[in-house]
């Protein structure tokens, strides 16, 4: 294997994406590489490719303009979604040497014979049917918390998304190689843990290569919580169907995991959501908002949502802008439809032109801040915990809360990565949270 060479790594897309990108970089650390940032000379530059949304697709050329700007001699790979979906598409792209799929990409090093390139990219790309088996990762030195990837796949079949084609079949990481994994985060004093996938809600399918539930995501939950060392467990997004009372009860009473949910809605109109064919309808999300805040009454709730999808009229928006300002929600993720190629969406009547698509996404976008303008106000005189990050951003140091507000204070080396009690006192012109610390062995005041 070559040696003694730089591989620098940009990632699009999700957390799922993160975590998997971390652990590829440990194999090629593993076979000698040194990692580099994105924008520093590398000898082999890859990047982790997302297909959810159009923009990202679009990124990518400009990624690997900026890769051969910085080394034009570089060797390129692509991975990810977007190279399973579109291989030749990317392989084509100049500059590109190497197309990895779904399968392929965690044996990336074992395709690199030299790094001499090609003048056509190289593909090597399973039948989706053959992603049925499991690969666990976790990131972990990028940042201050670490995303743990639980499962991947999807066996929905939602009319928009591509992520079936990209991923494959719902299958989930073992119970016992989640637990280790977690400990091996936890020894690096890491302080946070994200849980990720495709459809985390639907873990413990596939756990030992069979279509059966092994376990629940309530199994899962409850064995993480007595992990040693870990101060804090995250759940990332979760179908509305899959979370259930059980869930909620223990994480309002957990010793680790924290009061925040992210939550996917995509339409507040019943129509539109059995159109998507989406597993629940306006009800059921109503149901496990109020059963969050019934718990959590603190708790941070964030909505994933989808605007412009074919045959949403005036009405069926006005439906879904009513719905979620009624509801008690902290922030949203608003997605601009894009038509997808087979999907079945991207045949339907009803197109909704994209300045109107534009129009409603900023009125979306103008509501989420109104809300999570709001949760903050709501938290207001509340001791919380903050988790401060790792970064120097315009001399400012920044964390999060356990419920998800996000707080600035002077820079402080000595603070990253640590745990204090603080009292919310303010929102800044920015829109973060002033405080003071309130630990006993912390009284310093945020001079702000």
């Amino acid at each position: 294997m070559i040696a003694d060479k730089k591989v620098a790594f940009y990632t699009l897309g999700c957390k799922l994406n993160f975590s998997e990108t971390s652990t590829i970089a440990r194999n090629f650390v593993n076979e000698g590489f040194s990692r580099v940032e994105f924008n520093q000379p590398a000898d082999v530059y890859v990047i982790n490719t997302c297909s959810v949304t159009d923009n990202a697709d679009k990124r990518f050329k400009t990624i690997v303009k900026s890769a051969l700007k910085t080394n034009p001699e570089a060797y390129l790979i692509a991975v990810g979604c977007y190279a399973q979906l579109k291989p030749e598409e990317l392989a084509a792209v100049d500059g590109v040497d190497l197309v990895l799929g779904a399968t392929e990409k965690f044996n990336v090093t074992s395709y690199i014979n030299d790094l001499t390139k090609n003048d056509i990219g190289e593909v090597h790309s399973c039948e989706i049917e053959d992603a049925n088996f499991y690969v666990g990762s976790y990131s972990i030195g990028d940042r201050t918390r670490a995303f743990l990837k639980v499962q991947d796949g999807c066996d929905y079949k939602c009319t928009y998304c591509t992520i079936p084609l990209a991923r494959g079949i719902s299958r989930s990481d073992t119970l016992e190689n989640v637990l280790k994994n977690a400990k091996e985060i936890a020894a690096q004093d890491i302080k946070e843990i994200v849980l990720t996938g495709v459809n985390i809600g639907d873990y413990g399918k596939g756990e030992f290569g069979n279509k059966k539930h092994e376990h629940t995501f309530l199994d899962l939950v409850k064995a993480l919580d007595q992990v040693e060392g870990i101060h804090r467990l995250r759940i990332s997004s979760i179908e509305p169907n899959l979370l259930k009372d059980e869930t909620i009860d223990f994480v309002s009473q957990s010793n680790s995991f924290v009061p925040h949910f992210h939550i996917p809605l995509q339409s507040g109109s019943d129509d539109l959501l059995k159109l998507m064919s989406r597993r629940y309808l306006t009800q059921l999300y109503t149901n496990r908002i109020e059963s969050i805040k019934e718990a959590m009454p603190n708790a941070c709730i964030g909505v994933d949502v989808i605007v412009g999808f074919p045959g949403e009229t005036d009405e069926h928006f006005l439906e879904t802008y009513n719905y979620l300002n009624a509801l008690d929600i902290s922030y949203l993720h608003v997605f601009t439809y894009s038509e997808r190629p087979n999907t079945k969406a991207a045949g339907m009547d009803g197109v909704v032109p994209k300045n109107i698509r534009a129009k409603r996404s900023k009125m979306l976008r103008g509501l989420s801040a109104k809300k999570r303008r709001a949760f903050y106000e709501s938290q207001i005189g509340n001791e919380l915990t903050v988790l401060f990050e790792s970064e120097n951003k315009k001399g400012f140091i920044h964390g999060f809360t356990e419920n998800y507000v996000k707080v600035k204070a002077p820079w402080d080396p000595e603070l990253m990565n640590t745990l204090h009690t603080i009292k919310l006192t303010k929102i800044d012109e920015d829109g973060l949270v002033r405080f003071d610390f309130v630990a006993e062995d912390v009284m310093i005041k945020s001079t702000i």
